[in-house]
């Protein structure tokens, strides 16, 4: 049985579903191909799409705040619809006739694996896996045969806008993202990355591009003297040397051991990335939203907000409380391993 996932690397969100899916199909033993949508556009449509997002998003962020809002609507989401039938050709191509299964975690993706099953180029069922735990319009198509969503919020939102058969099923994170054991481990990662020991330590994210409010925030938390800021940015080289220049020790750059440094620290603020926030509350680690991105960061920050999962800050006045609440409702795991350790650490 041959299992073909389309998925795209704008962001991480997206291929990481994927990958966590191939890996588990692998382990039932079925045969997985997994595709990049933005490769099977015509010419370098993809590779000029991909771009104009990260320089829209750093450059312009509110303008996608706007274009998302307008592709909402049923009218305008129609060209939607039509930029994602040109990568049809070569999907088709890629499916091959022996598909058994097709599985998507982009959206786009999703709106041309439906229009294969209208006009029939697609017999094999076609699952839709959900990233982000709030909906836009076009993550969705009633021509899934499934879709597969991250909470129970995000399943209602689904099927408001026209999914049919809709379950919940658990954000996929990698099995390394796991609750820390002990504070013993805690102080090892915390040496391995050179980080203090003792002061508490809240990791500032924002997705493998580094965007956003991200000098802001780390300046705000600084401020509060609540947690020494540890900052991941990515690939943005120029926003590493900023912060770095700005006087903030504990600075990087790509990180291939996420799932370790979010366990070394007590606390992940992160601006509404959907994985993110699976990543770290499968580690058992409390997260905030603050300085959220606009368009997909402020729906993934209301949704969370409003389901109770991650708290919401909204003004840097809110902060300092609301880091000193999560610090100190976080605190008693920390102290119970140090009694079980018998006070090692």
């Amino acid at each position: 049985m041959r299992v073909v996932i389309v998925s795209a690397r704008i962001g991480a969100g997206h291929d990481g579903a994927a990958r966590e899916l191939a890996r588990g199909f692998q382990a039932c033993g079925l045969c997985v191909d997994r595709v990049d949508f933005l490769d099977l556009l015509p010419g370098r449509l993809g590779q000029l799409l991909c771009g104009l997002y990260r320089r829209q998003l750093m450059l312009a962020p509110r303008s996608w705040d706007w274009l998302l809002a307008a592709l909402d609507r049923p009218l305008l989401a129609r060209a939607g619809h039509g930029f994602a039938r040109l990568a049809v050709p070569r999907l088709l191509a890629a499916l091959g006739p022996d598909v058994a299964l097709a599985v998507s975690t982009y959206p786009l993706a999703t709106l041309a694996l439906a229009r294969m099953k209208v006009c029939g180029d697609l017999h094999a069922p076609l699952a839709v896996c959900l990233t982000d735990p709030s909906v836009h319009r076009l993550s969705i198509d009633p021509g899934a045969d499934l879709t597969i969503a991250p909470t129970e919020q995000a399943a209602v939102q689904a099927r408001r806008l026209g999914a049919r058969p809709t379950i919940v099923a658990p954000p996929l994170v990698a099995p390394q993202f796991r609750p820390l054991r002990s504070r013993a481990e805690r102080n090892r990662l915390r040496t391995g990355f050179g980080l203090p020991i003792t002061p508490s330590l809240a990791l500032v994210v924002s997705g493998s591009w580094g965007i956003g409010q991200v000098d802001r925030t780390t300046a705000d938390i600084a401020a509060t003297a609540q947690a020494i800021p540890v900052v991941v940015c990515g690939r943005n080289d120029a926003l590493r040397a900023r912060l770095t220049a700005s006087g903030h020790p504990y600075v990087l750059g790509w990180v291939d051991n996420m799932a370790e440094l979010i366990r070394a620290c007590d606390v992940v603020v992160q601006n509404a990335g959907g994985l993110t926030a699976a990543e770290a509350l499968a580690s058992a680690v409390p997260v905030l939203t603050y300085r959220c991105l606009p368009g997909h960061g402020c729906t993934n920050a209301a949704a969370l907000d409003a389901d109770g999962t991650v708290p919401w800050v909204r003004t840097p006045h809110e902060l300092p409380r609301a880091l000193a609440t999560t610090l100190a409702a976080h605190r008693p795991r920390a102290d119970h391993d140090r009694a079980a350790l018998g006070g090692v650490g």
